[in-house]
């Protein structure tokens, strides 16, 4: 089984995370939400979510890919917390997939994962990925770095992460029910 670590941090933008692990899930991923913080964490909309564990919890876990919302203030979080930093750079030496939606590029970015490579972003935060080959695609494939625009682009995000992780077949079956535009 694959598994994914979606942190939570307080000002996340609810769609990028919630559309991507319902849709994972629907796949068969074990997803872990994970909280920065301790109890329920507040969205950029104010909706409350209960993480599945502490981000403490996870940091000796094995997963295969991990997925940074945005939100401008849950991105703010991710960027200050050594333990994402920490994280990222893991998973950037094991070659494991690294994915972020809307703000979170610049979290890759300032980690030092992405000079250099194709990304997208929120074009709100485009000054601050010049280093990057920045991209107007609507979900963006470097390597081990995937990349997505923002809120409306969540689904194309879920669906890309869930092709890449167990391949087109099963993407097309989920979204069997979904009925999403890809």
């Amino acid at each position: 089984m694959k598994k994914v670590l979606i942190p939570l941090a307080p000002g996340f933008e609810e769609i990028e995370a919630l559309a991507v692990v319902d849709i994972l899930r629907r796949a068969g991923a074990e997803v872990v939400m994970a909280g920065t913080v301790e109890g329920p964490i507040r969205g950029r909309n104010n909706i409350r979510v209960l993480a599945d564990k502490d981000l403490d919890e996870t940091l000796d876990d094995d997963f295969d890919m991990i997925v940074l919302p945005g939100g401008a203030e849950g991105t703010r979080h991710l960027k200050e917390d050594r333990r994402i930093t920490r994280i990222l750079h893991d998973f950037q030496k094991a070659e494991k997939l690294i994915t972020a939606i809307c703000a979170a590029p610049t979290v890759l970015a300032a980690a030092g994962l992405t000079k250099g490579r194709a990304i997208t972003g929120h074009p709100g935060v485009r000054e601050e990925l010049r280093a990057e080959n920045f991209s107007e695609k609507r979900v963006v494939v470097d390597g081990n770095i995937i990349t997505s625009r923002g809120p409306g682009t969540a689904l194309e995000f879920a669906f890309c992460l869930v092709t890449i992780l167990f391949g087109k077949e099963k993407a097309e079956e989920v979204n069997a029910g979904v009925l999403a535009r890809l």
